[in-house]
């Protein structure tokens, strides 16, 4: 009985029969003008669902009182993008008079019925039933009263839950709404993705760098190189810290740009923090890194940065060969270091596929890999 009786205890049940009620007004001052001609509202309103901001007008309210509270109502709350759409609205237009008018027609003549059967078995004349009007008085009548109320709970609840899968058929997003919002949904994976993996380049670098210096600062017990150690962790926590207020910054305002992230240019503070770690980084870079477009630059600095971390996480402060070169349209970023003894089958993890999705979403590619007994990062980005 208490699951029989939910629906009278949720505020959608009633938001749906007002959305049902809302057409009912044209009706009702359209009945004082002409009376004879009810129908005439549902003729004249038609041609309103070709205006392409009427969709939205009806999506935004259908939302409102009909799925009230749901994340995803599969209501679209945009204007008509083809006249297929306006054709969709003019029927859920249609749709939504009939199942109003039922509506309307439920919860005043079901009422007086009961309200009427009740008096007739009190043997009091009927209001609005002339059939009653045949048959004799009689209590029984009394027992038949709450049939009508019965009838006019199941009406509401159902045209109620008619006229939500009406709305979702013919007001859903259409084929090119559910492209673009799925377009829309993978950018946002993307760019999540792009976020995690910048925020395991950079974090991942700056904490290798702490580590190896603070461990080389306590082995060495010179108090001298114990104050360049400290220095190059503040400094590389600094530039960590950084490009963590950065990143979290975009997560938390989805619309903020994401504004200046380090390019090439900017690649000599990675090499110096690699040499304050004890690698010896040998580096040469030629033709216009400058000049290299905004997102190959960047994806090549985030690149390097991988690359050279990886060199001082597993193979220690060891000497590095780095080399960048711009030239006949293209980057390449090629980065050399020993490989331990041992090493070559365990090396890998998250950090090289991202310097291959890195190359290859730039259209580019990437080698990783042992390579003439060392380990070698090569990347050719294309620059246009």
């Amino acid at each position: 009985m208490v699951r029989f009786l939910r629906p009278l205890l949720r505020g959608t049940t009633y938001t749906r029969l007002l959305h049902l009620w809302v057409p009912m007004l044209i009706v009702s001052c359209w009945l004082f003008i002409d009376p004879r001609t009810p129908w005439m509202p549902a003729l004249l309103i038609a041609p309103a669902g070709l205006v392409a901001g009427v969709r939205m007008g009806e999506g935004v309210q259908a939302r409102l009182l009909l799925t009230p509270g749901e994340k995803e109502p599969g209501i679209s709350a945009v204007p008509a993008a083809s006249w297929r759409d306006r054709w969709r609205t003019v029927l859920w237009l249609e749709a939504r008079m009939v199942l109003g008018a039922a509506s309307v027609f439920a919860c005043v003549w079901l009422p007086t019925l009961a309200f009427d059967l009740t008096k007739y078995a009190w043997g009091k004349p009927p209001s609005g039933i002339p059939l009653l009007d045949r048959l004799p008085p009689h209590p029984a009548y009394a027992l038949l009263a709450p049939l009508p109320l019965l009838v006019l709970y199941g009406a509401v609840v159902g045209l109620g839950a008619l006229v939500t899968a009406c709305a979702r058929q013919l007001l859903g997003p259409s084929a090119a709404e559910r492209l673009a919002a799925l377009e829309e949904r993978t950018e946002q994976l993307l760019e999540r993705t792009r976020i995690a993996r910048e925020l395991h380049d950079s974090i991942g670098h700056a904490l290798t760098v702490a580590v190896l210096q603070a461990g080389a600062a306590r082995a060495a017990g010179d108090a001298e190189f114990t104050g360049r150690a400290l220095t190059a962790i503040e400094e590389t926590g600094r530039a960590a810290l950084d490009d963590l207020e950065r990143v979290l910054g975009v997560l938390r305002e989805a619309e903020r740009p994401v504004g200046a992230r380090p390019t090439l240019v900017d690649a000599g503070r990675l090499l110096e923090s690699a040499r304050a770690s004890g690698a010896e980084v040998d580096s040469e870079v030629t033709g216009p890194v400058e000049a290299v477009p905004g997102p190959v630059s960047r994806e090549g600095y985030r690149i390097l940065q991988e690359a050279l971390t990886n060199a001082l996480r597993h193979a220690g402060p060891v000497p590095v060969r780095v080399r960048v070169a711009v030239a006949e349209q293209r980057l390449t970023l090629e980065i050399h270091n020993p490989l331990p003894a041992g090493l070559a089958e365990s090396r890998g993890g998250s950090g090289l596929r991202g310097i291959r999705e890195r190359a290859a979403l730039l259209g580019g590619s990437a080698l990783t890999g042992p390579y003439e007994g060392q380990w070698r990062v090569r990347a050719e980005l294309p620059l246009g």
